[in-house]
């Protein structure tokens, strides 16, 4: 009896341990052991995303560029600057106008400051064109209606104003032999230190209202040389600028002084305070006769002269004491 019972037991047990012997083997066929899986590849991609992503780092922007102040103190005063209104005038209260055309020469001396390489003239007034702040007018004469070319009837583009400044050069072409093709014309660059004259066109206007006797600029316009061959032509004018439509940019640039940097003085205030050296090269006439038409050489001088005097004679005759 004891050996029947031992058997059933010992059969029990057999049928239990294969039982689990089946099931590892399940087991083992559908994962493969630790040992043998792949490990994987890590790539710098893969390296951020293992990183802990709970504790989010905050990067903050680049600061802007904080530029230090160039001097002791700001210059503000230039840079809101406006233009000073002129009185308006009648019709009725003009007794006396004339019109003088004047040129100026940056070589003069008095002038140099026109042509400081650290606020030069010509480039404030290309700047301002460039960005559409004023406007170019073609400088060509009209034997009929625009004689002298100064009447801003044709306004120019940025680019047409800026072919004016910039000397041409003609290009030859030639082919594989040597031989001459053809030549074409090619705008060259625009040299700033070229511009060496300005021509202004003013009204001298008595009013009566206020008795004062003054000039109003009402054009100005940069004097170029035009090259044709081995021919020495005079300066022309490249194009006008209306100046009531300058005053406003004028005001707000600051007039570089070789004696003192605080010169607290605008282009504006140069022109309307008469700050600069000129000489008369036409006044008004009958005959629409420049002075260079019916003088020569040191005769052109002593005529500018002699219609300077004129102006202020006329003025002086007007008071008794």
């Amino acid at each position: 009896m004891k050996t029947k019972i031992l058997l059933i037991v010992l059969c029990f047990a057999c049928t239990a341990s294969m039982a689990q012997t089946k099931k590892r083997k399940r087991r083992a066929a559908g994962t493969k052991p630790v040992a043998q899986q792949q490990a994987p590849v890590t790539t710098p991609s893969t390296a951020l995303s293992a990183v802990d992503t709970s504790k989010k780092i905050a990067i903050s922007p680049p600061k802007p560029f904080d530029r230090p102040l160039d001097g002791y103190y700001k210059k503000s005063d230039i840079l809101n600057a406006r233009a000073t209104p002129y009185p308006n005038i009648r019709e009725a209260d003009v007794a006396y106008e004339k019109r003088i055309w004047r040129e100026i020469d940056l070589r003069d001396k008095m002038n140099a400051y026109m042509a400081s390489p650290k606020q030069r003239l010509i480039d404030i007034l290309m700047t301002a064109i460039a960005n559409g702040e004023l406007t170019a007018y073609d400088a060509t004469a009209d034997p009929k209606n625009d004689p002298d070319g100064d009447s801003f009837a044709h306004p120019l583009t940025p680019g047409q104003a800026r072919n004016k400044m910039a000397d041409s050069s003609v290009v030859e072409k030639f082919d594989k032999n040597g031989n001459k093709v053809s030549s074409v014309l090619t705008q060259g660059e625009f040299d700033p230190d070229s511009v060496i004259k300005f021509r202004i066109k003013e009204d001298w206007i008595f009013d009566r209202q206020r008795s004062v006797f003054e000039p109003r600029i009402i054009g100005i316009a940069p004097m170029v040389k035009p090259k044709a061959g081995s021919l020495d032509l005079d300066y022309q004018p490249a194009f006008w600028i209306y100046f009531p439509d300058a005053r406003p940019i004028l005001a707000t640039k600051e007039v570089v002084n070789k004696n003192s940097d605080a010169t607290g003085l605008s282009f504006d205030d140069v022109f309307v305070k008469r700050i600069f050296n000129s000489y008369i090269v036409k006044q008004s006439n009958d005959k629409d006769e420049r002075i260079k038409d019916y003088a020569q050489g040191i005769d052109k001088l002593y005529e500018a002269e002699k219609i300077k005097k004129s102006l202020m004679d006329w003025e002086l005759n007007l008071w008794q004491y």
